[in-house]
């Protein structure tokens, strides 16, 4: 990855992390067999500096990161349109990194992160649920190798 060609809208990594942590979902980015690129929006949580996302047992996300470990994922957040200046107020965050499937206490883990993040209201429900699909779900983590954020504030 590139470095930023506006640094002075650069953001710490801290800044970065916390920025990840709140956003309510972000896009994954992966590449086919065939060099196509393929972009999802995704649910996610951050677990140790990782971010985990579940899904379904198929699927081109799945067959694209069988053949491809190395994925991008972003988030946008506090977005405001400035009409008048002809520009957007915004934040946002690049990572780059390597993606595999997680199992077993690592993916029970990831699930109640999920879990904790969008549903903290319905903890008891939420773990009976996670118990009654874990076996048709996927869960994935994304070691983060490089991360950028900036923003226009």
């Amino acid at each position: 990855m590139k470095e930023l060609r506006r640094k002075d809208r650069a953001i710490t990594k801290e800044e970065a992390i916390a920025l990840l942590s709140k956003a309510e979902y972000g896009v994954l980015s992966t590449v086919s067999e065939n060099g196509k690129p393929y972009g999802v929006p995704l649910n996610f949580c951050i677990i140790d500096h990782c971010i985990y996302f579940h899904c379904a047992v198929k699927g081109q996300k799945i067959d694209n990161i069988k053949q491809n470990k190395s994925v991008s994922f972003c988030t946008v957040g506090n977005i405001k349109i400035l009409p008048d200046e002809f520009g957007t107020k915004y934040e946002s965050v690049i990572v780059s990194g390597e993606v595999e499937e997680v199992f077993d206490a690592n993916k029970q883990m990831a699930l109640e992160g999920l879990l904790y993040k969008y549903s903290p209201d319905y903890i008891d429900q939420g773990l009976k649920y996670i118990a009654s699909l874990k076996e048709i779900t996927r869960v994935f983590k994304i070691t983060i190798n490089k991360l950028s954020g900036k923003a226009r504030k």
